[in-house]
């Protein structure tokens, strides 16, 4: 128990046992993601903690006035929404939970993949029609193509575990990485990745290096049509380009959990933000579209996920706390 007590915000809702966990420590928690996100950032400097997944940015002058803060909970994986390198200099320390979640976005990318792959989101929709269509609907094995992973953190390890019962080649590009190669997935260059992927899939945190990283030049460096995933940021992905290569044919299909479209807390689109009508009509496109298969932002959204998140959070709490 704390002889002094600490004061928790929480500006999003989680799993109970968030709270319950805090409180079970000696944390007084104020539960008030209700509250209009002005008044949310206008009550930070009474407050030692914070818990937030993505209600509004934590940014270098939002921080400047959370005098008191010394621990920011991020229910999540990335932390592109906090100015971490500032919260740092002012001794706040940023937490977050890719390991809470990486099992479901791994079995997402997999279904994802599965579905596209075996034309399930169209032949779905024919038979509720009363459409028969088999030949139509001949689908593709992953067994004995090559899957590209970038990115081997916790979402792109877990990825590279599920596919690894599939019989497929998996090849692995890390920068920050190095002699990781396993039984089952071979530590590979991007030319090697350009070279001989039939499947790609991106499992990176959203950066000034990542924004846009998929785009027409890196799409054009690719030698062999393929599949693409993205279970990681929208903005990682040129979706205007996106769309160029999926009507070439250069792109095959692509599985879409998150869209560069996306608002700060994840919760809506907003086709409009980039380049106007360009990108209201490249969002109408991935609708339209049998070669793509969309859902909104819930990889890592699994019931499991959620309870799992919010425990680590508050045990890595407690722990920063000490």
């Amino acid at each position: 128990m704390f002889s002094c007590f600490m004061k928790i915000l929480f500006a999003d809702s989680n799993h109970p046992i968030l709270h319950e966990t805090l409180l079970a420590a000696g944390f007084t928690c104020d539960l008030y993601w209700d509250k209009p996100t002005e008044e949310l950032i206008n009550l930070l400097p009474q407050y030692d903690g914070l818990v937030i997944r993505g209600r509004f940015k934590l940014t270098k002058e939002v921080l400047s006035t959370a005098t008191n803060l010394k621990c920011i909970g991020r229910v999540g994986a990335g932390m592109e929404n906090i100015d971490v390198e500032f919260a740092n200099s002012k001794n706040i320390k940023c937490l977050c939970v890719p390991e809470g979640n990486r099992d479901a976005v791994g079995e997402q990318a997999m279904g994802m993949l599965l579905m596209l792959l075996n034309n399930l989101k169209k032949a779905d929709a024919e038979v509720r029609s009363g459409i028969w269509l088999r030949a139509e609907n001949r689908g593709h094995e992953v067994k004995g193509k090559a899957v590209g992973i970038i990115g081997l953190g916790n979402m792109g390890s877990a990825f590279a575990k599920k596919l690894s019962g599939f019989e497929c080649k998996i090849l692995a590009y890390d920068k920050y990485k190095k002699g990781f190669g396993n039984d089952y997935v071979t530590e590979a260059t991007m030319d090697e990745l350009f070279a001989q992927c039939d499947i790609l899939s991106i499992h990176l945190p959203l950066t000034e290096e990542t924004t846009y990283v998929i785009d027409k030049k890196f799409i054009e460096k690719c030698n062999k049509p393929f599949y693409f995933i993205n279970t990681a940021r929208g903005k990682c992905v040129n979706t205007p380009d996106l769309v160029e290569a999926l009507k070439s044919g250069k792109i095959k299909g692509a599985c879409l959990d998150v869209l560069e479209y996306e608002n700060t807390s994840f919760e809506g689109i907003t086709a409009s933000d980039r380049d106007g009508y360009r990108a209201t009509q490249a969002m109408q496109y991935l609708i339209d579209s049998d070669k793509v298969i969309l859902s909104p932002h819930i990889a890592g959204w699994t019931h499991e996920s959620n309870y799992k998140m919010s425990q680590l959070i508050a045990e890595k709490m407690i722990a920063a706390f000490h």
